[in-house]
């Protein structure tokens, strides 16, 4: 894929390690639900009296919300029962830092806006959200990319559950602080695009003020190639996978402009669609969805296609506009639709298929669609469906996609516009002083690139060691318990090694935070036990023992030196045969003999001198 065959631009979204951005509440997600209350939402209308596209998509879905708050992590400001208080200063200077280690511009005066949001996870009906700072730079690859815009905005609530006509949110997470920056549109390659968020998450975690995890940090990307249409992609968390996103967008917008142009050629013409009542037709047809939906009092409905006969899904599935179709129509709130070039199948043989396409007197290069559900949903997902078809006709649609795990994605909604900003008018202005980002300039936290460095060179160990330590998030605990540069060895095998291989062994690696594997380097480096001990000690930690009941019951208190000598000279006396015959090459095969009786109570270093100076005594006599 060569540079002029992709246009792609990043908004990477990190929450920060603050209290709220409007309250006092903790920024930590919760298990309770707390109390409960109902909401529906509606769009309003822009200054000039205009109605975003994408919040008129989603107020015509008729939802009701539920919220959960949970007393520990939500107020009354989460509610939208108080005015938000003053904002988090201490979130702003995270922003203005990061804006600073770009070299981006700061705004003389933050103005918070109201993002129109309605599909219930902000109780508003909007999202607060401020510009910091612009034109800030990036290298990636060896060349600089624009960052045109730093925002500080609110995160949205938590979705914890969503059946027919109602969804349920927590509000634990609404409200926490987010960094949310923007890269100007001139990355042109799946692996550029992953450098440039791997670079921009490196830098927000260098500022030590960010959260980590699954959840806390989400990537927008949005795409087109020559002759399709930007199209985002929205909430990508697994940063490995966004080359894939990108690849499998540019193959389906591909896929949409191959079928405009063979609709071209069949002179195809957008046609208001004549939508049939087919439930008579069907009433004795086996498949299950349909004779389901009857027997509710649904319909069977359906509508044709000409001139789109496969194109819905080709033979050799690389064009799949039925897909298309297919999304859009569960954006109305049914399970799917049917098409003719998926036919015979769910329950609907080929003579039911030769008898529909007689009675809609359709021709060879014709289609239909069929849908089965409630009558006005039915119809609704259907109408959705046909007007997807023919949007075919212009290529690619402007949209919102969700990522979906195996790298595809599938239509959220429009792509919203402009409409949906409109001013905060109950958090006032803040200035952003000379003298505060004097002080932020001259605090600014060392870069990645240079920590890495450093650790590697100041602790000894290798620089892939200290990269992963740091990507990773273990530098600071890290250099905490590295008292020296053994100990540094062991701390950074525990941490990159020892973990992982706990975890795929099914250890419960949630009882082993920051302050256990604090105690137990503590522990290592006051002698306790022996470097070899510690993958155990963690196991048993994990298990809720202590480090001195995990010593006692592995029995691997320290040796003295003497009890220690005394163990080498019995091991290397019963072997006194072998140790003659080998000479000093005994020393390797012997030391796993050694190891097994001083595992954990002798470091393994002082072992292996001990036996070679035993196997030296014992070939001296």
């Amino acid at each position: 894929m060569s540079e002029h065959e992709l246009t792609c631009g990043l908004e990477i979204h990190q929450q920060l390690d603050t209290r709220k951005l409007f309250c006092d509440c903790r920024t930590v997600l919760v298990d309770e639900e707390g109390s409960n209350f109902l909401r529906r939402l509606r769009p309003t209308q822009s200054e000039l009296g205009e109605i975003d596209r994408a919040a008129l998509v989603q107020a015509e879905k008729k939802l009701r919300f539920r919220y959960q708050a949970p007393p520990d992590s939500s107020c009354l400001v989460d509610a939208d029962e108080e005015p938000p208080h003053a904002a988090n200063a201490d979130a702003m200077d995270i922003v203005l830092t990061f804006a600073a280690m770009l070299d981006a511009r700061p705004v003389d005066e933050v103005h918070f806006m109201r993002k129109l949001v309605v599909d219930g996870s902000n109780t508003t009906g909007f999202q607060r959200t401020a510009m910091i700072a612009m034109d800030g730079k990036l290298e990636v690859n060896g060349r600089m990319i624009s960052v045109p815009t730093f925002c500080l905005e609110e995160d949205a609530a938590r979705k914890v559950d969503a059946k027919a006509g109602e969804v349920t949110y927590r509000l634990d997470r609404l409200g926490i602080p987010l960094i949310e920056v923007a890269t100007g549109p001139e990355l042109h390659t799946p692996e550029e695009v992953k450098e440039a968020a791997q670079r921009l998450g490196s830098m927000m975690r260098a500022t030590r003020r960010v959260k980590r995890g699954i959840g806390t940090i989400r990537e927008d990307v949005n795409i087109s190639i020559p002759g399709g249409a930007r199209v985002e992609i929205k909430g990508v968390q697994e940063l490995r996978l966004l080359p894939l996103y990108v690849e499998k967008e540019v193959e389906r917008q591909r896929s949409l402009l191959r079928i405009r142009d063979i609709l071209r050629e069949r002179d195809v013409t957008r046609k208001d669609a004549e939508i049939r009542d087919l439930s008579e037709f069907f009433a004795p047809c086996p498949s299950k969805v349909i004779a389901g939906a009857l027997k509710k009092g649904g319909k069977a409905l359906g509508a044709a296609l000409p001139g789109f006969a496969g194109l819905l899904r080709s033979p050799d599935a690389k064009l799949r506009l039925g897909a298309e179709m297919a999304q859009y129509a569960r954006a109305k709130g049914v399970a799917g639709i049917f098409h003719s070039d998926e036919l015979p199948a769910y329950g609907i043989d080929q003579g039911y298929v030769d008898k529909l396409r007689e009675l809609m007197e359709l021709g060879p290069q014709d289609a239909f669609v069929l849908c089965a559900d409630e009558p006005r949903r039915a119809e609704a997902a259907l109408r959705a469906a046909i007007g997807r078809a023919y949007d075919a006709l212009g290529g690619v649609p402007e949209e919102t996609r969700d990522p979906l795990p195996d790298g595809a994605s599938a239509y959220s909604r429009p792509l919203p516009g402009a409409a949906r900003m409109y001013p905060e008018t109950d958090v006032p202005p803040i200035t952003v002083g000379a003298e505060r980002m004097q002080r932020i300039r001259e605090n600014l936290p060392e870069l990645t690139d240079v920590r890495i460095a450093r650790i590697a060179s100041e602790y000894g160990i290798h620089g892939q060691q200290a990269r992963q330590l740091v990507h990773d998030g273990w530098d600071d605990l890290f250099e905490e318990v590295a008292k020296s540069k053994e100990l540094a060895g062991a701390a950074a095998r525990t941490l990159l090694s020892t973990l992982p291989e706990l975890e795929r062994q099914g250890v419960d690696m949630s009882k082993l935070d920051e302050e256990a594997l604090r105690e137990v380097f503590s522990a290592l480096s006051a002698g306790r036990f022996a470097k070899e001990a510690v993958p155990d000690i963690l196991a048993l930690r994990a298990r809720g023992k202590s480090v001195d009941q995990a010593v006692k019951e592995l029995g691997i208190s320290m040796v003295s030196s003497d009890e220690a000598t005394a163990i080498v000279a019995r091991v290397v006396n019963e072997r006194e045969t072998f140790v003659r015959e080998k000479g000093k090459g005994a020393v390797g095969p012997l030391m796993g003999v050694v190891m097994s009786e001083l595992k954990g109570k002798l470091d393994g270093k002082a072992a292996s001198e001990l036996l070679r100076k035993e196997i030296e005594r014992l070939l001296s006599t």
